[in-house]
């Protein structure tokens, strides 16, 4: 396959981002002018409201900007991203990187990723080590879902295991070695894709509209034989995974929906009929714990689903 393309395109969706878009542009844009990279970035903003692609168009004019009337998705509007970016043609970058719009990039993190990402031929996806807004550690790699995990989930389990291989979690001696090492998927905040791997593999299922997409295109690379790399040099502030924001009851069956989607794909039966299980039963625990009417009414929703999937 020709790489007459950049070296790397940067893709960031974009939903109602005015408040953060800035400083991710700004460090992202800063650290790739660091590199020797020939670079290109692309926002797809799906429909804001809050004025994000005027801000963009004004204030960002080296930024490819496609601006959608309608609300894509995550998937779909990365999928337009790395479209518009020349994937799966002759001009294809040789990488393209997911970024969110609520992350800052820390000097010299981009350049870190993409040399993670071609230090072997076999390394399809490479993503940063991510920190909170206050700098402290956030889990950003992981195992593959299993029935631990959705144990750890709903039912009381020791602190230390739901820090550890138990939950799905990476030691935090890898980090702090410093030194690439291999993981099952990364979370989607920043995901440093191969092009020969996107053209193999596809790029995110449409079925997932909003969660779980990072995983199942992980576990679609993984069949295909490609290793995926956290790179804990490279270092990414994610401001949204320390959100506390109210829990959206749509929010609630959108993810699991999703998660359960994740598992009949790629599940065998038995274990699905146990993930059902143990998630009907979980939910059941949270309409008991749950005061509020419209959670309250998401958890029966996501429990009746899932003992459909029996």
């Amino acid at each position: 396959m020709s790489t007459a393309g950049p070296d790397l395109v940067v893709v960031i969706v974009t939903w109602n981002s005015a408040g953060e878009i800035r400083a991710a542009l700004d460090s992202v844009l800063a650290d790739l002018a660091s590199t020797a990279l020939d670079w290109r970035v692309i926002v797809v903003d799906s429909a804001s409201t809050d004025g994000t692609p005027e801000l963009i168009r004004a204030d960002y004019p080296q930024v490819d900007l496609v601006a959608s009337a309608e609300n894509l998705g995550f998937g779909r509007a990365n999928n337009l991203g790395l479209t518009r970016a020349g994937f799966g043609t002759e001009k294809s970058p040789r990488a393209g990187y997911l970024l969110n719009p609520d992350t800052i990039t820390h000097p010299g993190a981009t350049q870190i990723l993409f040399d993670a990402l071609m230090s072997a031929d076999d390394i399809g996806w490479a993503g940063a080590r991510l920190e909170y807004g206050d700098g402290s550690f956030q889990h950003g790699a992981f195992r593959f879902p299993g029935l631990r995990q959705l144990w750890a989930e709903f039912f009381p389990t020791p602190g230390r295991w739901i820090e550890g291989p138990f939950n799905g979690r990476y030691p935090r001696a890898l980090y702090d070695a410093g030194e690439p090492f291999d993981v099952d998927f990364t979370l989607g905040a920043t995901m440093m894709l191969r092009g020969e791997m996107i053209r193999q593999t596809g790029m995110f299922d449409l079925q997932f509209f909003m969660y779980c997409e990072e995983i199942d295109w992980a576990w679609r690379a993984n069949r295909a034989g490609w290793r995926v790399v956290c790179a804990p040099k490279a270092v990414v502030t994610h401001l949204g995974g320390q959100s506390t924001s109210k829990i959206r009851p749509q929010s609630v069956i959108n993810l699991w929906t999703s998660r359960m989607q994740l598992y009949v794909k790629y599940y065998p039966k038995w274990k699905v009929v146990l993930a059902s299980k143990l998630i009907a039963a979980g939910m059941a625990r949270k309409v008991k714990a749950e005061r509020d009417p419209e959670l309250r009414s998401a958890y029966e929703t996501v429990r009746y689903t899932a003992i459909g999937m029996r």
